[in-house]
C-alpha cells in the first residue's frame, strides 16, 4: 500500500461518554470482568491463561488482548488482528464536584463508519444502563 492509501484507510479516534447511577466499584466489575462484560457488552468472555479475551457473539467471536488494567479506573483491550496503534478502552470518570460516574469509551472507526459506531455503542451502554440502573 501507498502512504496516500494508508491515510484513507487510518481509523478516527472516538470517545464516547455516558452519565451512570451506579458507583464506579460496580462499574468497574462490569467493564473488567468476564460476567460483567458478558451481561452487557457480549454474550459471553471467555479469559486464557496468557491474558487473552475471547468474546463472543450471536455465534462469531474475536479475540482481544488486554494491553492495561488500572484497578477501578480503566481496562484497555485491541483485538488480536489490529494494528498496535488501535484499541478500546472503558474508563470511568468521577466528576469531583457532583460524583457523578460517566463511562468514557475510546474506540477507533473509519470515517464512513463514525455513526454506526456511535449507534451500537449507545445501544450496548443502554443495556448496561438496564443493569445498573443508570
Amino acid at each position: 500500500l501507498t502512504i496516500f492509501q494508508n491515510l484513507l484507510m487510518a481509523r478516527i479516534e472516538q470517545e464516547h461518554e455516558y452519565l451512570l447511577n451506579t458507583s464506579s466499584k460496580i462499574l468497574f466489575n462490569c467493564i473488567s470482568t468476564p460476567g460483567g462484560l458478558s451481561e452487557w457488552f457480549c454474550d459471553d468472555v471467555n479469559i486464557s491463561k496468557d491474558g487473552m479475551y475471547t468474546f463472543f457473539w450471536d455465534g462469531s467471536q474475536e479475540i482481544a488482548t488486554l494491553v492495561n488494567k488500572k484497578n477501578f479506573e480503566s481496562i484497555r483491550f485491541r483485538w488480536e488482528d489490529d494494528e498496535p496503534e488501535y484499541y478500546f478502552e472503558f474508563s470511568i470518570r468521577i466528576d469531583p464536584l457532583t460524583k457523578q460516574v460517566a463511562l468514557i469509551i475510546t474506540d477507533f472507526s473509519e470515517e464512513d463508519e463514525l455513526d454506526e459506531s456511535k449507534l451500537l455503542w449507545d445501544s450496548q451502554v443502554a443495556s448496561l444502563k438496564s443493569i445498573v440502573g443508570g
